[in-house]
């Protein structure tokens, strides 16, 4: 069966739902910025009980915060990269359904996101 192109990679609604964070790199307003979309997926205690536990807690009705950012290229390599810093756009999404709303509208397709440590963004 054909997957959508705006139908979530398993991998990677997997890490939604045990609330990994998932980012993308975009293009950039300008040559010296880069320019990165963030899904951070929402936070209940239960994850932070079962965190202390060493455990992730899958959820499937969690919310999303979507935030578009620029940074300054060359304060990447530091501690001070938020000095540059510069919120394009945010948005929340109640759901996952909210979620592919939101990239939909964004022009930006569920599988070109990336696990945290994968992407090049702060």
């Amino acid at each position: 069966m054909d997957r959508s192109e705006w139908d979530w990679p398993a991998v990677k609604l997997s890490a939604l739902r045990l609330g990994r964070r998932l980012g993308v790199l975009v293009p950039a307003s300008q040559p010296n910025r880069w320019s990165f979309v963030h899904i951070v997926p929402s936070s209940e205690p239960a994850d932070k009980a079962a965190l202390r536990t060493g455990r992730a807690r899958s959820d499937d009705a969690r919310s999303f915060r979507v935030t578009h950012w620029e940074f300054e290229a060359d304060r990447l390599e530091g501690y001070d990269h938020d000095l540059g810093a510069v919120r394009i756009r945010n948005a929340e999404a109640a759901d996952e359904a909210a979620l592919l709303a939101v990239l939909r509208e964004w022009r930006l397709r569920p599988d070109g996101f990336e696990h945290s440590w994968d992407t090049v963004g702060p």
